[in-house]
């Protein structure tokens, strides 16, 4: 077992602070990405979060551009962006789809400028690799309690909005009848959409950070049908991907002769992706399964 331990954990796995930092945020943003990206999957707003991520692309940027950090870039701007797409056209889903597609035509045009201007004026070097693919290694420890602090709110908004969210994302008419408050649940699942955007940009990069909110939830829900049980399932295949992402990104500067360590966001991505297939898989031998069983019991029936 010693052996293997070494040969899975490479020498100073488990001291090294980067890892600490790593694992830590990781942690938090897989959370909050999937209790999100829940609710994003069943209300088929995963077009409105992949235009979030081109806003937080435009926020981050901007951000880097000024000085400032950018994880306060992409949850600045994407909360602007989700209030936009939350307060025009939210209602049906022709009018949601024409404002997404503007708001990501806008944000990606800012996000060009933003990024050229961060090439070509400023000394800092990475500025594009770091927004548009994640910085989790490098990421301070001082940033932690920030990210907490978005994570809390966010998990909070989707507490306080959950029963009536839950049943606008079944049906907005019944809800209505009902005298729920489906406007400001709305509000509140943008809102923690927004901040979930943020929180995984800076893990796993914008461009990339649709994978946790989508990924995760999107197996889940093949795996069950309770909305509880598919939160708590996204939430075990969101943080299982991220542990195992920042270990094999953290093995592979040992991998060749280069020492040089494989992006953490390549391989969230590829485990998200490779869990999501194999859902389906599982999914498909369920479904064969209750097929013969089915079957055996029609033939019960008609032998007797």
């Amino acid at each position: 077992m010693g052996g293997l331990a070494t040969r899975v954990f490479e020498p100073g796995f488990f001291t090294s602070g980067p890892v600490h930092v790593a694992i830590a945020i990781g942690t938090v943003v897989a959370v909050v990405s999937a209790v999100t990206g829940v609710f994003t999957v069943m209300r088929g707003q995963s077009f409105a979060g992949h235009a979030l991520t081109d806003v937080a692309t435009a926020g981050g940027s901007g951000a880097f551009l000024i000085g400032m950090s950018p994880l306060f870039g992409f949850v600045g701007l994407s909360a602007v962006g989700a209030g936009v797409l939350e307060m025009i056209g939210v209602q049906r889903a022709r009018g949601r789809d024409l404002v997404t597609g503007l708001v990501l035509g806008v944000a990606i045009g800012l996000a060009a400028l933003f990024l050229y201007l961060d090439a070509t004026t400023t000394a800092t070097s990475g500025a594009t690799q770091q927004i548009l693919f994640g910085s989790i290694f490098t990421t301070q420890a001082s940033t932690i309690p920030v990210v907490v602090a978005f994570s809390a709110a966010a998990l909070g908004a989707i507490a306080i909005a959950y029963r009536p969210l839950l049943l606008s994302t079944v049906s907005t008419d019944i809800a209505a009848a009902r005298g729920a408050p489906v406007r400001a649940a709305g509000l509140l699942y943008m809102l923690a959409l927004s901040l979930s955007v943020g929180l995984s940009s800076l893990a796993i990069g914008t461009i990339l950070s649709t994978a946790l909110l989508i990924g995760p939830p999107a197996a889940a829900l093949r795996l069950t049908r309770s909305a509880g049980r598919a939160l708590v399932a996204a939430c075990l295949i969101g943080i299982g991907a991220t542990w195992l992402g920042v270990l094999l990104a953290y093995d592979s500067f040992y991998w060749g002769a280069s020492r040089q360590a494989l992006p953490v966001s390549f391989f969230i991505v590829a485990i998200v992706f490779a869990a999501y297939l194999l859902s389906g898989l599982r999914v498909s031998a369920g479904a064969r399964a209750r097929a013969v069983a089915v079957a055996g019991a029609g033939q019960s029936r008609a032998a007797a």
